[in-house]
């Protein structure tokens, strides 16, 4: 019983979310949809309880065994200090939450992306080497894009930007439909594979 409970509440659910976007016209499919979303708030909102509570004893083994302990305690300090000040006073603008968040949490956010365009330099530099045809075409296609945007390319020759926008909005998109529609062939397959049972991963174990 501890498998076909959890795969019958998954049957029964993904089937509803299916049937739910063709049963609009009934009355009761409206009250029942709002009962089952705000269950699943309720479910999110214990998942965050658990996530605190696997971040706190997972770090404080770690602290206990001596290992990153400095890290590990300004985690565990910024967590607490964070529920509590959203507890005492909420977020809104003004309060000691809200100011913790813009002017400490959203810079070190947007340093750690910024540390990004390293690697993403890096990852280009051993991508755009013509070794054969399509990394050739890759090269010339990135070198035509990157000269569009820039002032100095549109100087050079006053076409640059047309043949950049081009590039982005003909090739770029088609290859980026494709991408989109085989990837939501691929989510429409991993849900047909839980709805029927077949895909157990999320049960845990083996």
């Amino acid at each position: 019983m501890k498998k076909e409970i959890p795969l019958l509440i998954a049957f029964l659910l993904g089937t509803w979310m299916i049937l739910e976007n063709f049963l609009s016209g009934f009355s009761w499919v409206g009250p029942m949809k709002e009962s089952i979303t705000n269950g699943g708030i309720v479910i999110m909102a214990f998942t965050y309880v658990l996530g605190i509570y696997s971040i706190v004893s997972v770090n404080v083994a770690r602290i206990r065994r001596g290992q990153d302990v400095v890290p590990k305690v300004a985690l565990l300090a910024a967590l607490a200090l964070m529920v509590a000040l959203g507890f005492w006073r909420g977020h809104e603008e003004g309060t000691p939450f809200n100011w913790l968040y813009l002017n400490l949490y959203v810079p070190l956010q947007a340093t750690m992306f910024s540390l990004l365009a390293f690697y993403i330099a890096s990852a280009a530099f051993r991508a755009f080497r013509a070794r054969s045809l399509e990394a050739t075409l890759l090269l010339v296609c990135a070198i035509l894009v990157m000269v569009g945007r820039i002032p100095v390319g549109e100087k050079l020759w006053s076409a640059f930007p047309q043949v950049s926008d081009w590039i982005m909005n003909i090739p770029n998109l088609a290859g980026k439909r494709a991408i989109m529609i085989g990837a939501a062939l691929g989510a429409i397959s991993t849900g047909l594979r839980v709805i029927l049972g077949l895909e157990r991963s999320y049960l845990g174990g083996e």
